[in-house]
């Protein structure tokens, strides 16, 4: 799916695995100065983002799931992201909607009016690790494609047009929307 990205983000690649060691500050750029040696590209840069990004939304949506269920919202983004419905990116999935109105984006904690800085160090490095896995295609999706999920403990108003997917953790998973049935003539 990303292999363009990841032979030319090899060194991005590096950089965030010694960093998800390293990082005290925890949100923020993953800047590490002399981590290594050779001057990060453009692309690079953006790998980097793009993780953050996924490592953040990780974070704040399943961070007290099973690894299971870290992996299976990790999986939604990088479905998205391939959906020609969705934007193309990480960060643009992670932030879609919510501007103007406070809870009307794609992922509630984006658009809270809470900080967005993670607080439990053991959880985010463990989202990051877990998002470079997803993020390079190392696990497998355990969502078999899902676009959508939400809590088992609400009922949005969208699950009946959507067909169910697997349920993992507190999350119940959905796939494509279902047709329309049209009467015969």
């Amino acid at each position: 799916m990303l292999a363009h990205t990841v032979a030319a983000s090899a060194s991005a690649h590096e950089r965030l695995i010694t960093v998800t060691h390293l990082d005290r500050n925890m949100a923020g750029s993953l800047e590490a100065p002399g981590l290594l040696d050779e001057p990060l590209t453009d692309q690079d840069i953006q790998v980097e983002n793009e993780i953050l990004c996924l490592a953040l939304n990780i974070y704040f949506e399943a961070r007290s799931e099973t690894e299971q269920g870290q992996l299976a919202v990790g999986h939604v983004v990088m479905n998205r992201v391939s959906d020609r419905h969705y934007p193309n990116t990480v960060c643009n999935v992670v932030r879609q909607g919510g501007e103007e109105r406070r809870y009307r984006c794609q992922f509630s904690w984006w658009c809270d009016g809470q900080s967005d800085k993670p607080l439990n160090e053991k959880a985010w490095l463990k989202s990051l690790k877990l998002a470079i896995k997803v993020y390079f295609g190392h696990s497998v999706d355990p969502t078999n494609g899902a676009l959508w999920y939400h809590a088992d403990y609400v009922n949005p108003y969208w699950r009946d047009a959507l067909i169910l997917g697997n349920k993992i953790g507190q999350h119940i998973f959905y796939l494509k929307k279902k047709r329309p049935k049209y009467a015969s003539n």
